[in-house]
């Protein structure tokens, strides 16, 4: 019966203890944080993608998109999607690889009409892109027609990633 009359620990063996494992479980949210700050970062690159048209209601002036690179920026709290010839479009910071942003009207490909273009999807941890991509033209301040795509392409240089069994 010795265990039942046993001297508990000393007050500073508990408190030893205590502080232990909450420097464990502090280091394991630190871990977490930094993988997710790790992983938006990983986001920023170049992506080799090509554009499938999915809508339109133009009928005479359409833009058209060939294969092509469209990068991914991270600038502090800002995500940043530039396409060539297309204005730049600007959201905010990404959340587990979704991605929204939009762009103010800019000038397009064809002179002299403008738009105004947004992009919302996602972006794997092994490097694949997934947009689509909506374009709202105008010219001289008058609408003209809305055209959609979806957009998608692995990161530059990622390898690709292997089919899960």
């Amino acid at each position: 019966m010795a265990g039942l009359n046993a001297d508990p620990a000393p007050a500073s063996e508990i408190v030893t203890m205590h502080t232990t494992q909450q420097l464990a479980v502090l280091a394991g949210v630190s871990a977490v944080l930094l993988a997710g700050g790790i992983a938006r970062a990983d986001i920023a690159g170049v992506y080799e993608v090509k554009y499938e048209e999915v809508s339109t209601n133009c009928t005479t002036t359409k833009l058209a998109y060939g294969p092509g690179n469209l990068t991914v920026k991270v600038r502090g709290n800002q995500l940043v999607v530039d396409i060539d010839r297309t204005p730049e479009m600007i959201g905010a910071s990404p959340k587990s690889g979704k991605i929204s942003a939009k762009s103010k009207l800019g000038g397009t490909m064809i002179d002299g009409m403008k738009g105004v273009f947004s992009v919302a999807g996602r972006i794997t941890p092994e490097g694949l892109l997934y947009l689509v991509m909506v374009g709202e033209y105008s010219a001289n301040g008058k609408s003209l027609c809305t055209q959609s795509w979806n957009v998608s392409g692995p990161k530059a240089g990622a390898t690709p990633a292997k089919p899960k069994p």
